[in-house]
């Protein structure tokens, strides 16, 4: 009698992702990399073999939020190996870059502590932690310890097999990492490293495979995305961003083009013209200002000042009418007047934005910011906030009010809350909702909008109608 092969277990991954798009990339990559080892998505650490937090240093009290989730994961290990199994802990991200040894100290269960650059590494140290993991007794929680947050002289995209897998339609694709700037607030050099530029073969022949495996939508990512100066596929010239751009649009199937985070330093001729002259490069431009006080922009080192944030605006504009734009604000750096805000009020309005992330300033250690007198009281921070908030937010229902009765294309990629339907998304990053069958998941298609709420459009698909772009959206009314 012949005796059955052996089966392979999968085993459960857990991943809990914070922070930004470059993260959820990450995360998607290192779930690629752990397939081979027979890791499967798992919808809690308690159905999971290995849990894994990608963890985000931009937000205020970001490494707190990683120990108490630490904290359920202990128990969680001790409940897997009680049952004579065992929860695999890693650490993955900013925090782990920043705080690996101090994660380690605070947190004994924790197993493998992984810095961004080097998650390529992780099935070597996974496999380290399985044969540590070994001969232990029921109920330990200690993990085996493996800390690496190098920075390897090799790019870890070298590594990385080509992805498989898109969801909804969209993908990111991670083409720039790093960061020179050194804002006096920001964590991100210390925790990326020094900005680096993926060839663009690479990137050509990852963004084919996405749209092989479904893309019609890729969203090019890096700290710095329009800083990228990549190898051009002759091995010998230079690129950048907008001739990038323009090889990524001969792709066919691929329908969109994004990218972000933008610097506007690095916002060149070039780039705004493939803006003009790329029809699948869609008109919304996330472009952080973070003050519009030319005096708290060089306290911040961020080398433009708001002339030229407001002269690349108009820029942007005449090449694209519809042009729509996000930004990222702080309020409360230190030092920050009235006078100071209210040059950054002025500056919102002037622009009319159709999104913004505002912060208050909090300090992150071993950042310049952090040591400078003149720190705000908590007090004015919250009350400038709540005045900036209610503008950009007067402006942001504004801009989708302008899309009631038009007809927009939308890229249909997950079920919405109600039974039967959809959530996607318009060329302009809104996110839309209307009714219809789960086969549309994945396509773009023309949705008639209803009404406006705020935050998101609700509409009706137009029967029968191909996709195709939606007139020109006037975005630059003040509020």
């Amino acid at each position: 009698m012949t005796a059955a092969a052996p089966t392979t277990r999968k085993k459960g991954l857990f991943i809990r992702t914070y922070g930004c798009q470059m993260n959820v990339y990450d995360s998607q990559r290192m779930a690629e990399i752990l397939q081979p080892l027979g890791y499967a998505p798992a919808d809690s650490p308690d159905d999971a073999d290995m849990a894994i937090l990608n963890t985000c240093h931009i937000r205020e009290k970001a490494s707190e939020k990683v120990f108490s989730e630490l904290g359920r994961l202990r128990d969680a290990k001790a409940r897997r190996r009680a049952a004579g199994e065992d929860l695999v802990i890693a650490v993955a991200g900013c925090v782990a870059q920043a705080e690996g040894a101090e994660i380690m100290r605070r947190q004994p269960a924790v197993d493998i502590v992984v810095g961004p650059q080097a998650y390529h590494r992780l099935p070597e140290m996974v496999a380290r932690a399985a044969r540590a993991a070994a001969g232990r007794r029921p109920g330990a929680t200690r993990g085996i310890g493996v800390l690496d947050t190098e920075f390897p002289v090799e790019a870890k995209f070298d590594h990385l097999p080509m992805p498989t897998t898109v969801t909804g339609g969209t993908a990111f694709l991670s083409v720039q990492e790093g960061c020179d700037k050194f804002c006096t607030f920001c964590v991100v050099p210390y925790t990326r490293g020094a900005e680096y530029s993926r060839p663009a073969a690479a990137i050509l022949a990852e963004a084919r495979a996405l749209v092989a495996a479904g893309a019609v939508e890729i969203t090019l990512l890096g700290q710095n995305v329009n800083a990228w100066h990549g190898t051009a596929p002759d091995g010998m010239t230079t690129w950048g961003l907008g001739e990038l751009i323009r090889a990524l649009a001969s792709i066919g199937g691929l329908a969109r083009l994004r990218y972000t985070t933008s610097h506007p330093r690095d916002m060149d001729n070039a780039l705004i013209a493939a803006h003009r002259d790329v029809p699948s490069l869609m008109p919304y431009l996330h472009l952080p200002v973070q003050s519009g006080s030319d005096r708290i922009l060089a306290a911040m080192n961020r080398q433009h000042g708001r002339d030229l944030y407001l002269q690349l605006v108009d820029k942007l504009r005449a090449a694209r009418p519809d042009m729509a734009l996000s930004t990222d604000i702080i309020v409360g750096f230190p030092g920050e007047t009235d006078a100071d805000f209210a040059d950054t009020l002025r500056l919102v309005r002037e622009v009319g934005f159709a999104a913004a992330f505002s912060f208050k300033y909090s300090p992150r250690p071993g950042t310049p910011a952090a040591l400078l007198d003149r720190q705000i009281p908590e007090p004015i921070k919250d009350a400038r906030l709540q005045e900036l908030q209610a503008l950009l937010a007067t402006q942001q229902r504004a801009f989708n009010a302008a899309m009631t009765g038009r007809t927009v294309p939308v890229l249909f990629q997950e079920r919405g809350r109600k039974p039967g339907q959809l959530l996607g998304k318009s060329p302009w990053l809104q996110s839309v909702h209307a009714m219809g069958e789960a086969s549309l998941l994945g396509r773009i298609i023309d949705v008639r909008i209803l009404a406006a709420h705020g935050v998101s459009l609700s509409g009706e698909i137009v029967e029968g109608a191909a996709a195709q772009s939606a007139p020109g959206v006037p975005v630059g009314a003040a509020a």
